[in-house]
């Protein structure tokens, strides 16, 4: 991961030269998500290795509601990037009647057993970015770090076996970044996407969204668009392969 790192930091101050914002500019946003779950984790001891465990099937999570704010700024300063600071709160809680046995964090949890489950992969992510270009077309390339701060929590009854797991999700990961925005000719009207990726040594993320808007003449407006996160990482004794896709819509104001 250091050496991805030192790579994406080259990449991102190879674009210091081209470009940088006429005027400053700042954005305050907030969207809400409503993304269907698939995919499997598993958790390892230092006895047992960890069933995979499909987030559906084994422990009942279909689709929940998140909400997600931002920050930018951008400035005419030579050589210092932009900043926009994104916080998303992608905690979520299922409960379901085990069908099978699985094995978590070194503890069974048998057949027909009663399972509360908390996912939490919420983050706060830190993106550096240069504006390549800024007409009805706008194109911002940089750099993300992504800092997760959660957990998988898998819990029965007090009045059954008792077991309650624990696995913290705690780790960085830096991701290129770049957005592009198409400005619809007189009409306050746009259509852009955003994504932030990274693959290397077997981990890989991939956060990619797409969306129409309007923005209008005093900086206000609001877009309709669909995301689709994909987390295939393994993270000291968390092994998670994981998608959330669904529509969002956000709100907005840019001066």
């Amino acid at each position: 991961m250091k050496k991805l790192l030192s790579a994406l930091t080259v990449a991102s101050i190879c674009l210091i030269p081209v470009a940088k914002a006429d005027i400053v500019g700042f954005e305050v946003g907030g969207y809400q998500w409503k993304p269907d779950y698939e995919g499997t984790l598993a958790v390892d001891s230092n006895l047992l290795s960890g069933t995979n465990i499909d987030i559906q099937d084994d422990l009942g999570f279909k689709d929940d509601s998140h909400n997600i704010f931002w920050v930018s700024l951008e400035h005419p300063v030579p050589l210092l990037p932009n900043v926009k600071i994104v916080s998303s709160d992608l905690g979520s809680s299922a409960n379901s009647s085990l069908s099978r046995e699985i094995i978590f964090n070194g503890q069974t949890y048998n057949v027909s057993e009663d399972v509360a489950t908390a996912v939490d992969m919420s983050n706060t992510e830190y993106t550096f970015y240069y504006e390549i270009l800024d007409n009805w077309v706008n194109l911002d390339l940089g750099l993300t770090l992504r800092q997760y701060d959660g957990k998988v929590e898998l819990k029965t009854p007090e009045t059954g076996s008792n077991i309650s797991e624990m696995e913290d999700v705690d780790f960085t990961i830096p991701l290129l970044y770049g957005k592009a925005r198409f400005d619809l000719p007189l009409s306050g009207f746009f259509v852009d996407g955003e994504v932030n990726i990274v693959s290397y040594d077997g981990d890989s993320i991939s956060d990619m969204m797409i969306g129409v808007g309007y923005e209008s003449t005093v900086g206000f407006g609001a877009k309709l668009g669909y995301r689709t996160f994909e987390l295939d990482v393994e993270d000291d004794d968390l092994t998670a392969d994981l998608e959330f896709s669904g529509t969002y819509f956000s709100a907005f104001f840019h001066f």
